[in-house]
């Protein structure tokens, strides 16, 4: 079992962004130094707490008295900015620690950025903070942080930002400066201001997942160059995604992997590619221009997503709204088809002359109350996800008035409503008035629709985290040691495996393939033609070779003897005078698949350096790197996942039958695809492997050709099971039987999102009083928001262990016990749920005891629970498994804590 719990934690953290007390080594009175910059901005910020500086030359630093070294200080600081050269670092982080001081800033440079000389140093002060437990440190190599709810500027940057509910976090501190001078000038506020550095041990995921928490915090914003720690990163912000919003912005978009890659997918699957795929999995939004990050942090944080990505666009003017229908349609944004009854309402109340269809143009000469009618129809239209007002100043208009009725329908509708007020002086009232009512406002219709996608990138990106996978029969052996003695003999031949070996590991994992016969001469060609029955194809066979269509390695359509023969000595010939060096085998020899009624479509992975394995998928055949039709997806891939990235696709509708031309077999092409993904998870040995391409028909879904590149490295030193992936797949290892009192047989597994509607039914057959004891609360039904944050989990936060039985031929979910982990991975909450027709069968104990070991092996010291006093039942497990019981009488509550290594019955 062994699941390893990731080190995520928001220990000490309070000590850094919190401090009551903070020391800056280093302080300075001379102008132009680190020390006297940050020093100076602690003073004029009005921190609220105590600020030591730290000199060993002076009594007193600008005005205050000086300290000569951190052991003189008459109280421990919460934190320590560091401002001394780099060389000194190591030691102050020693006398830091000794002091019981937990929270460091480094703000020094001169580390791994300059170099191995400072990479060494980097390695010292890690290693000096690693003497002390629960040490924190920000940088080195940054600029600083700022919380200006408490005064805190402990940064060597001019200007205060103002209080705001928007934390910012970037790795680069020059960007960090301009974006400061910026706010500072356009009144943008931050709950938090944090630069990084080199992240020596606090990271985008640590802050995340401590920003998630904060109250002050309604969105996130990320400026990132590279990730560390992926697993973390993503885990963490899958975590908050949907409760704070994440924006991103990646800087390097177009850098290119500096190693040659050996296949379509290592060539196609870009560095910046991998990241977008990571951020849309995560629940991000991504922004290409920094200037959006702020106005869509506000956007995301004040505004309800839309359900769906269908615009009406209603304006007074017709080229605004050609605008804004441009814009939208180039960000493949939809038009809202109105309903005919809107377009018979918006007849009765508009002038004659109206567009009669979306946009809708209300005309010129509109007063408000004709805009605001109209407003409210398209807000009425089942088909109408969202709206932008444009407002185009005219002789007659009324941009205040209008925009104060706006206001007021916008404010109560549950629909998003965009203004773009065009214009400037005219303008300003209204745009003021908006900004008060909290409706969303900008200067051009272009703008408008930019924010308007970025909600619904937001929306699609959410639905997939949390939206119910179908349940799709992708079933073949789960006995991994036995399909490991297939596949793991042959990934040890070669580097760069045959066809023939690459399609035996596919179709291990039950992956459809035309398995080639190999022939060295061109009787053998004809006699292994005869057996795959005509028409054939021959391909070259060679090591070295991994384009075989660009060397003349490929002859299609074999009809006979004569012509395999022929085809043989041809192609032999050319490879030769193409590829001199390269060695030839011979040739390789299927049936040929009629792709008439098919489609080609490319099916490939490769391992990513920083997020490990990445899938790929999309147009396959010659044309794959001419038109670079894919999408990448980070395995394990669910029903649901798959099929949305496959959707993606410009040629998806090709796919799905057009004109009359036969669709692929959907579900079977999903099932293809997703086998590919558990196949990934299951290998680290796999470094990057294609299928192209795999032809998709009516009638079937085949790998036709296909070729894997083993990871040399992985196959000497195997790294940790799933280590690889950047998100945990679905844990198999944690199923075990158990046996009721009653003789019931009862499988004990990881819930999956999947089992949503089990979930619901298990509630379903439930009394009151048991829903009251689980959940604090009453509920006339249970809804799949509610479901949500039982059924979709991250398994390296959590596990949620159902108790599934078989009852009349159906399977049942009758229990969950639940374990969830603390910001301090050695502590974790747990909860246990019995439908009543199960109770009093030794379920809940049974459910408890396996978490209770689970949490065990991941090294969680302290289990605590909490109930109601009149839960008797639960009560008497806890305390017959050693827990302390708590009655704390005034809340209504009762405590249950465990600490595991205390004896258990």
């Amino acid at each position: 079992m062994g699941m390893e719990v990731l080190p995520v934690s928001i220990r000490n953290l309070d000590k850094i962004f919190n401090p009551h007390r903070v020391a800056v080594i280093g302080a300075s009175s001379n102008p132009g130094t680190v020390g006297y910059s940050v020093l100076r901005n602690m003073i004029n910020a009005s921190f609220n707490g105590v600020v030591y500086p730290v000199n060993p030359k002076r009594e007193s630093v600008q005005g205050i008295q000086s300290y000569p070294d951190v052991a003189s200080l008459p109280r421990t600081p919460d934190l320590a900015v560091i401002c001394t050269p780099a060389t000194t670092v190591p030691g102050l982080v020693r006398d830091c620690g000794a002091q019981g001081i937990r929270g460091l800033v480094i703000l020094s440079a001169g580390f791994r950025e300059t170099g191995a000389e400072g990479k060494a140093l980097e390695g010292e002060v890690k290693a000096a903070a690693a003497e002390f437990e629960g040490m924190r440190i920000i940088g080195p190599n940054c600029l600083g942080i700022i919380v200006p709810r408490i005064g805190m500027n402990a940064t060597f940057a001019a200007g205060h930002p103002a209080d705001g509910n928007v934390a910012f976090v970037s790795q680069s501190g020059a960007l960090c400066t301009s974006i400061l001078d910026w706010a500072v000038e356009e009144g943008i506020g931050f709950s938090y201001f944090v630069s990084v550095g080199n992240m020596l041990d606090v990271d985008f995921g640590d802050l995340i997942d401590y920003f998630g928490e904060d109250e002050h915090t309604r969105s996130i914003l990320l400026y990132i160059e590279s990730v560390t720690e992926a697993r973390k990163f993503m885990s963490a912000s899958r975590a908050f995604a949907r409760s704070k919003p994440i924006l991103v912005y990646k800087a390097g978009r177009f850098a290119e992997s500096a190693k040659a890659a050996s296949s379509h997918t290592g060539a196609m699957a870009g560095e910046d590619a991998v990241y977008d795929a990571a951020f849309r999995r995560a629940g991000m939004v991504r922004v290409y221009e920094i200037g959006d990050l702020f106005d869509s942090a506000e956007l995301l944080a004040r505004i309800r997503p839309p359900s769906g990505s269908r615009l009406a666009i209603l304006t007074n003017a017709g080229g605004p709204g050609v605008m804004a229908t441009d814009a939208l349609i180039a960000r493949r944004g939809t038009l809202a088809p109105l309903a005919a009854e809107t377009l018979a309402k918006l007849n009765e109340i508009l002038p004659r002359f109206w567009s009669h269809g979306n946009p809708v143009d209300v005309l010129g000469d509109a007063p408000p109350e004709r805009y605001a009618a109209a407003l409210e129809i398209l807000l009425a239209d089942p088909n109408v996800d969202a709206v932008i007002a444009i407002l185009a100043p005219q002789a007659v208009t009324d941009p205040t008035t209008t925009a104060h009725e706006v206001s007021a329908i916008a404010t109560k509708s549950p629909k998003p409503v965009l203004a773009a007020w065009m214009g400037g002086r005219l303008m300003r009232e209204g745009v003021e008035l908006f900004n008060r009512a909290g409706v969303p406002t900008y200067a051009t219709p272009d703008q408008a629709v930019e924010a308007f996608m970025h909600l619904v990138d937001y929306a699609r990106n959410l639905e997939l985290l949390y939206e119910t996978p179908r349940e799709i029969p992708v079933r073949f052996p789960l006995d991994q040691a036995t399909i490991r003695t297939q596949v793991a003999p042959l990934l040890r031949k070669a580097e760069i495996l045959s066809e023939a070996d690459s399609k035996k590991v596919l179709a291990a994992y039950g992956i459809p393939v035309v398995q080639p016969l190999i022939a060295g001469t061109a009787d053998e060609a004809v006699a292994a033609a005869k057996k795959a029955g005509y028409p054939v194809v021959l391909k070259i066979l060679s090591p070295d070779i991994t384009h075989k269509t660009d060397v003349g390695g490929v002859a299609l359509g074999l009809h006979s003897d004569d012509e395999v023969r022929t085809s043989f000595a041809r192609m032999l010939d050319e490879v030769r005078a193409r590829r001199p060096k390269a060695r030839l085998e011979g040739v390789t020899v299927q049936r040929m698949i009629d792709t008439s009624r098919g489609f080609e479509l490319l099916v490939g992975a490769k391992k990513d350096p920083t997020f490990g394995a990445v899938l790929m998928m999309g147009m396959g055949g010659i044309a794959a790197e001419v038109y670079k039709d894919t999408t990448l997806a980070l395995p394990p891939l669910n029903e649901r996942l798959t099929r949305r990235r496959l959707e993606s696709l410009q040629s998806w509708p090709l796919i799905e039958g057009y004109r009359g031309r036969p669709g692929a077999d959907i579900d079977l092409l999903v099932e293809t695809v997703m086998r590919v993904s558990y196949l990934v998870a299951d290998y680290p040995e796999i470094k990057e492997l294609d299928i192209n391409p795999l032809v998709a028909s009516p009638d079937e879904v085949v790998a036709v050709d296909a070729r894997i590149v083993v990871d040399q490295e992985a196959l000497k030193n195997p790294p940790r099971p799933y280590s690889h992936l950047a998100i945990r797949p679905y844990p198999e290892g944690y199923t075990r039987q158990a046996t009721l009192r009653n003789g019931t047989k009862v499988l004990l597994r990881p819930i999956r999102p999947e089992d949503e509607p089990l979930w619901h039914e298990m509630l379903a057959v439930s009394s009151r009083e048991s829903i009251r004891f689980r959940f604090r609360y009453l509920f006339k039904e249970s809804t799949h928001q509610m479901a949500i944050p039982f059924c979709f989990i991250d398994y390296d936060r959590e596990m949620a262990i159902v108790a599934e039985i078989e009852d009349g031929g159906r399977k049942r979910i009758v229990g969950v016990g639940r374990l969830v982990v603390g910001p301090d991975p050695t502590t974790a909450e747990y909860a246990v749920f019995v439908a009543d027709p199960w109770q009093n069968q030794g379920l809940g104990g049974v459910l408890t005891d396996y978490c209770l070991e689970i949490a065990r092996n991941w090294g969680v010291q302290v289990v605590t629970a909490e109930t109601t006093p009149d839960n008797v039942r639960m009560i008497a497990i806890f305390q017959h498994r050693g827990f302390k019981i708590e009655h704390r009488t005034q809340d209504g509550v009762v405590l249950a804590q465990l600490l595991q290594g205390s004896p258990s019955p």
